[in-house]
């Protein structure tokens, strides 16, 4: 799962407006226009998946490793409000330690518990251990750090669309 892809997905589940979503940039540190949101919400392939580079073309921006996790912040800041002593944490090392740190910004954002966390796997057709889902939220270098897989991350944000737009 690319990061444009995380991101249609969070917005379509969350029903997030344009607006919101240009705020919520600004609150991670990004200014961006209503035309970049809709580049970076556009769904159109690139060739390399793993470079954290800059890609814009007249229809389509790439969203970066860095972008995705301003993104994230200010998504904290947006349902929870801003804390104006917090430095924005930066915990994406590279494109396998995406999926993880998505779970756990969404994770804090929501004020979600693990009882509901796992609620929105099974939502999702998928069931969750607690200890599997505790190391997927775990630190990366944790031993018992676990990489989370585009399955776990596409299900997680497919019972957040369930949840959140009661969707049958």
């Amino acid at each position: 799962m690319t990061n444009n892809d995380i991101l249609i997905r969070l917005r379509y589940a969350l029903d997030l407006k344009n607006t919101e979503m240009i705020e919520i940039f600004k609150l991670g540190g990004i200014d961006v226009t209503k035309d970049e949101v809709l580049k970076i919400l556009s769904k159109e392939p690139y060739e390399d998946d793993e470079s954290d580079e800059y890609v814009e073309t007249e229809s389509f921006i790439k969203c970066t490793n860095s972008m995705l996790e301003s993104f994230l912040n200010g998504f904290i800041a947006f349902k929870r409000g801003a804390r104006p002593d917090q430095k924005p944490d930066r915990s994406i090392k590279n494109h396998a330690s995406v999926n993880n740190v998505m779970l756990k910004k969404v994770k804090i954002a929501l004020s979600l518990t693990t009882e509901e966390m796992l609620h929105l796997f099974e939502l999702a057709g998928l069931n969750v251990s607690k200890g599997e889902l505790g190391a997927l939220l775990r630190k990366e270098g944790h031993k018992n750090y676990k990489p989370c897989g585009d399955k776990y991350a596409r299900n997680f944000l497919k019972g957040l669309t369930i949840r959140f737009r009661e969707i049958d």
